[in-house]
């Protein structure tokens, strides 16, 4: 279909990101807790990770922080001052931010009536996460409203845990042609929860009206839960006919390679062993929460956290990937470590969707302009810095909500107030 491209949406980081380590299983979320945070870094961070991508040549759009303190989830849980304070920094939480975790999204060479679809994630397991989705679907169907192009869905029924394109992935000869499409989900049962249920992966798939024989779905290895990767895209990532993938991710490494091949045969697999980069080394530095992008040249690149170029084993395999010649032939590091703090790298901060540029709301694609209102308001409105005590107060209740609302009168998108 000639016109679509893929256009990666990042999450701007909203004015209340702080580190309450209210997520279960993501190691860095824990680590952090109770630690003061940087908003206003946070969202510079990411608003220059995807000035980077505009720079070289690629299409990049963004979602908005949601509205926090959410007076909804305060005034359904009776939240007061004398709640548990894990309620309270519920009704806080930036974690909109990642927004791999907003949608499940089928192109349109995908499904069966020729419309991109995107399905909005439950994200039940977390409270803090369950909050989100009639927000977000809000914004997906301004963004993505033009109904001869585009079918925004409700959530999966809550009985199935729903998280998203981070256990989603997509493959195809070229963005524009039909792909295969790949559901990954975990069983519950370890030491973490298992976020990714069977059942809202396939239901996801019927509501886009996919060809199932164009479908895989496979377990992820519950040791890669069990060692922190909470989502598949903590230790695989593809892009196009490139799937980037440690060792340890599938359950049956055997099967899921099986059954992907069978379904796409043309597929390059580039896998990380064990004995080069640990699990735990691999779930540390974000290696595979990366973007991995295919660049105007047709060259793909794969854009890690700094934290690669810090650990010795990874950026040895890095190195020792880009001398063999492979798919991959860039590597590029960049900051985004107040995110990474709270267990969010690149592939984390960002939605990507197949789809013609000129049918998407324009308000929702960046440009230098865009950019620059953006970090203007950043600057002048978002907190330089939260301490754990501050969240739920009065007087930063009013900052941040101020904040928002001054970020969606710049942009012109005050009916999200």
């Amino acid at each position: 279909m000639s016109g679509l491209v893929e256009i990666n949406f990042d999450g701007i980081v909203g004015p209340t990101h702080n580190y309450a380590g209210l997520s279960p299983g993501n190691i860095a979320s824990a680590s952090h807790r109770g630690d003061a945070s940087f908003p206003r870094a946070a969202a510079l961070q990411g608003v220059a990770k995807m000035r980077r991508n505009m720079e070289r040549g690629l299409a990049q759009g963004f979602l908005l922080p949601l509205p926090r303190p959410n007076p909804v989830l305060l005034r359904d849980l009776a939240i007061g001052p004398d709640t548990d304070r894990a309620l309270v920094a519920a009704a806080w939480s930036a974690s909109a931010m990642w927004t791999a975790n907003a949608a499940t999204v089928s192109p349109a060479p995908d499904t069966a009536d020729g419309r991109c679809h995107l399905t909005p994630a439950n994200l039940v397991t977390m409270v803090h996460r369950a909050q989100e989705w009639r927000d977000t679907q809000a914004q997906l169907k301004i963004a993505f409203g033009d109904t001869r192009h585009f079918a925004v869905h409700d959530a999966i029924p809550p009985s199935f845990g729903d998280e998203g394109a981070a256990n989603h992935m997509r493959l195809c000869d070229s963005h524009d042609a039909p792909g295969v499409e790949v559901f990954v989900y975990g069983r519950p049962g370890g030491r973490f929860p298992a976020r990714q249920h069977e059942q809202a992966s396939r239901a996801v798939a019927r509501l886009h009206g996919l060809d199932p024989a164009r479908c895989v779905f496979v377990e992820q290895n519950p040791a890669a839960i069990a060692a922190g990767a909470f989502h598949n895209d903590v230790v695989a990532v593809a892009n196009q006919n490139v799937l980037f993938t440690h060792e340890l991710a599938f359950a049956d490494r055997k099967d899921a390679y099986e059954a992907i091949f069978a379904a796409f045969p043309r597929i390059h697999v580039v896998e990380v062993p064990a004995s080069a980069v640990s699990l735990e080394e691999a779930i540390r530095t974000y290696l595979f929460n990366a973007q991995l992008l295919t660049l105007p040249s047709g060259e793909m690149a794969l854009v890690v956290p700094s934290e690669c170029q810090d650990s010795a084993s990874v950026w040895a395999w890095c190195e020792s990937m880009l001398a063999s010649n492979g798919p991959i032939r860039h590597v590029i590091p960049v900051d985004v470590r107040q995110s990474m703090a709270n267990g969010g790298g690149p592939a984390c901060l960002r939605l990507r969707v197949v789809a013609d540029p000129a049918t998407v709301d324009a308000r929702f694609l960046l440009d230098d302009m865009k950019a620059q209102r953006i970090e203007s308001v950043i600057a002048a409105h978002w907190p330089a810095r939260i301490d754990p005590e501050q969240v739920g107060s009065d007087e930063l209740a009013k900052v941040v909500i101020e904040a928002r609302e001054a970020l969606l009168s710049v942009l012109s998108l005050d009916e999200l107030a």
